[in-house]
C-alpha cells in the first residue's frame, strides 16, 4: 500500500524496476488484485515495471464511500501518478482513467483503455445509443431494497453468466457498484485526449464464447465504443479472443502493454 494514500494500492515491484510506474484501475464488482475480474494476471509485468493496483473507493481495501464516482476516482488516480506514470483502466476504471488524463495529461506516459464504459462520448453510434437508453432505463427501474447478493446474482445471471461466490469482499463490491455514479453517462471531452502527445491503446475482446445475451447487451456496445474511441483518439486498437481481455488473454494483453510502455519510454 502507498503510505498516506487516500485509497489502498497494491504495489508489485519484483525487480525494483526503474522508469515510470504503471497505475491500473479496475472496473465494477472487483478490486485491484482480484483474480476473477481484476489485474492479478498482470503480475508478470512487475518484473520490469512498478505496478500500482488501485482499489477504487468502496472496493477492496479502500475506505467506504456513499456513492462511488469516476470524478473522485480521477483525483485519486492523479495522486498516484506522481511525476509521471503509465495509466491502464478497465470498464468503469477506464472512464476514471480518461478523466484523470484529461485533467493532467502531463503526468500520463501512456493510456490504455480495456473495454472502457465511456458510452456517452460514442453515442453517435446507434449500437451505443441503444445501450445507453437501456442502461438509463434499467437504472431508473432498479428496485428499492435490492440487496447486494440479489444485485450480484441479477447482474450475472440475467446475461447468462455464472454468479461469482458471494464473499464479503464481492458483496461489498456489489453494494458499491449499486450506488455509484454511472460511468456510461460521463461526458468526457475527447479533444484533450486526442491532442495529448502520449500513446494510446484500446483493447477489446471479440466476445466469442460469451453468452448470447451478454454479447448483445454488453459486448456489441463495448466493441462499438472502443472502435469509436480508437478513431477519435488516434489510438491503436487491439482485439483479442473472449470477453475479459486481461483475464482471459493475459499473455497477449501483457505483451501489448509491455510494447506500449517500451515505445513510450523510447519516444
Amino acid at each position: 500500500m502507498i503510505p498516506g494514500g487516500a485509497v489502498h494500492t497494491t504495489v508489485w515491484d519484483d525487480a525494483g524496476a526503474g522508469g515510470p510506474p504503471a497505475v491500473l484501475v479496475h472496473g465494477i464488482l472487483t478490486w485491484g488484485d482480484d483474480e476473477r475480474y481484476g489485474f492479478a494476471a498482470q503480475r508478470p509485468l512487475a518484473a520490469r515495471h512498478r505496478l500500482l493496483l488501485m482499489d477504487r473507493r468502496g472496493y477492496g481495501r479502500s475506505p467506504d464511500i456513499e456513492h462511488s464516482d469516476w470524478a473522485v476516482d480521477a483525483e485519486d488516480i492523479i495522486a498516484l501518478l506522481g511525476t509521471g506514470a503509465h495509466l491502464v483502466g478497465h470498464a468503469y476504471g477506464g472512464v476514471s482513467a480518461m478523466a484523470a488524463a484529461v485533467h493532467r495529461p502531463d503526468l500520463v506516459r501512456s493510456l490504455t483503455l480495456i473495454q472502457p464504459g465511456a458510452l456517452r462520448p460514442a453515442e453517435a453510434d446507434p449500437v451505443v445509443a441503444a445501450a445507453l437508453a437501456r442502461a438509463r432505463a434499467a437504472t431508473a427501474a432498479l428496485p428499492a431494497g435490492l440487496t447486494p447478493a440479489e444485485y450480484l446474482r441479477a447482474a450475472t445471471e440475467s446475461v447468462g453468466m455464472e454468479t461469482p461466490e458471494p464473499t464479503p469482499a464481492r458483496l461489498r463490491a456489489a453494494a458499491t457498484t449499486m450506488a455509484e455514479r454511472p460511468c456510461w453517462d460521463a461526458d468526457i471531452p475527447l479533444g484533450p485526449l486526442a491532442d495529448a502527445p502520449f500513446p494510446k491503446l484500446l483493447i477489446s475482446g471479440d466476445w466469442a464464447g460469451a453468452p448470447e445475451a451478454y454479447r448483445t447487451y454488453a459486448g456489441e456496445p463495448l466493441i462499438a465504443c472502443a472502435r469509436f474511441l480508437a478513431t477519435a483518439l488516434d489510438a491503436d486498437h487491439l482485439t483479442v479472443p473472449g470477453y475479459y481481455p486481461h483475464t482471459q488473454q493475459p499473455a497477449r494483453v501483457n505483451a501489448a502493454l509491455a510494447d506500449l510502455w517500451q515505445a513510450a519510454r523510447t519516444a
